[in-house]
């Protein structure tokens, strides 16, 4: 049975009791609630609204922004309940399935086609990948000087399991002319000032990333309904970039003949700078570049920092490594610095942009305080920095190693 989604919750809770309501917050309400009201102490609580698990950390909820920590992404398979949530405006309040549909349009369709949900899970073949998804901001909290936008630490990442059709079906059945180089998408939420004219976020991907197989609209999630915070019923997925171009709630896509202009797609928004430059520069819009592809990452999961393990015991290590083009190599793990490097075991991933697991036994020589940093590298030799990599104003692609503490007593 699918999870309730958030309408749902607040359906329920606008009509239960005031001691039901005393015990999800964990203390008595003193006074009598205004008819309809749902406190703050709910209603900004991530568990009761979405599900999800109760030590997620809120970046924001105006609008949502929730991060997992890294100890809580040790699934394989990242499910809903340990999803970072990444919004630019507020969840769609109404979701009628009978009547969504999905437009393509654009300079470079051949047709404007409009389809109903059920014709297009009913005309498409239906795919299902483990796809990563990682916020472009993703290890923002690392830079200094700091960066503009929500502190992420390393949390803002996932590999759900997507099920779907893929791009490239939807857009051979309408047709695209040989000068498409863009897909926008356009989707239901709606601006944080409730002004309906305005579009909150409207990215989109080069025409070869639409074209590719692990390219997909999807409408399940983990064998379920997409949640409504992750984008039901229709998200695009668009693994290997930056999640901001995975759409959520999608309604419409435009195919350009020339680089998408719309929402957030202008610098600074989800762009570098071109050239590196010096921390704390002030970087002109002109001189910055649409980020596209994600760098080579790992994430240790298992155990949590902060472990304490007898002396002469070993110390069994896991994570996941991945990486926006390519595949992983190899992963290896050090405990004195980055002065010395051992090699992890490692799997091959379930399908391209899915993020694939590595795991190794530790020993330490002595008692005392460790770290255990993780180093991933990709086919193409890209391995990870040990420090943060270059600096950017709004503080993106922060790929340096992970690192966890370990004391043995």
């Amino acid at each position: 049975m699918n999870q309730p989604n958030s309408r749902d919750r607040r359906a329920f809770l606008k009509k239960a009791s005031l001691g039901s309501m005393a015990a999800l917050i964990g203390a008595d309400i003193v006074y009598a609630l205004p008819s309809g009201y749902i406190p703050l102490g709910i209603v900004n609580d991530p568990q009761t609204l979405f599900g999800k698990h109760k030590d997620l950390i809120v970046r924001n909820n105006q609008p949502w922004n929730v991060e997992s920590p890294a100890h809580l992404l040790d699934d394989r398979i990242t499910p809903a309940d340990k999803m970072f949530i990444r919004n630019n405006g507020l969840i769609p309040e109404k979701i009628d399935l009978d009547s969504w549909t999905l437009t393509v349009k654009g300079e470079s369709a051949n047709q404007e086609k409009t389809y109903s949900l059920a014709a297009l899970k009913r005309q498409f073949a239906q795919y299902t990948y483990q796809l990563v998804l990682e916020c472009g901001g993703n290890g923002r909290a690392e830079y200094y000087p700091p960066a503009e936008g929500n502190q992420w630490e390393v949390g803002a990442v996932s590999c759900a399991e997507w099920t779907g059709f893929r791009l490239k079906d939807l857009l051979l059945d309408v047709g695209i002319n040989a000068n498409a180089v863009y897909v926008g998408y356009h989707s239901a939420d709606l601006h944080l000032s409730r002004d309906t004219n305005k579009e909150v976020i409207s990215r989109g991907i080069p025409i070869a990333k639409a074209m590719e197989n692990e390219t997909l609209i999807a409408y399940q999630m983990n064998g379920k309904d997409i949640p409504l915070v992750h984008g039901h019923p229709l998200r695009l997925i668009a693994s290997g970039f930056p999640a901001s171009v995975s759409g959520k709630w999608l309604t419409a896509l435009s195919v350009r003949d020339r680089v998408h202009d719309g929402e957030k797609m202008a610098a600074p928004s989800y762009s570098i700078p071109c050239e590196p430059v010096q921390p704390g520069d002030d970087v002109p819009n002109e001189n910055m570049c649409i980020i596209e592809k994600m760098p080579v990452k790992s994430l240790l999961t298992y155990p949590k920092s902060g472990a304490i393990i007898p002396e002469k015991n070993s110390l069994g290590i896991r994570g996941h490594a991945w990486t926006g083009e390519n595949s992983i190599t190899k992963v290896e793990y050090s405990v004195d610095f980055g002065a010395t490097w051992y090699p992890c075991q490692l799997e091959k991933a379930a399908n391209r942009f899915a993020w694939q697991h590595f795991n190794a036994t530790v020993s330490f020589p002595k008692k005392g305080y460790y770290e255990v940093w993780a180093r991933a590298t990709d086919n193409s030799g890209k391995t990870q920095p040990m420090l943060t990599p270059g600096w950017n104003p709004k503080g993106y692609l922060n790929n340096a190693c992970h690192r966890i503490a370990v004391k043995v007593s």
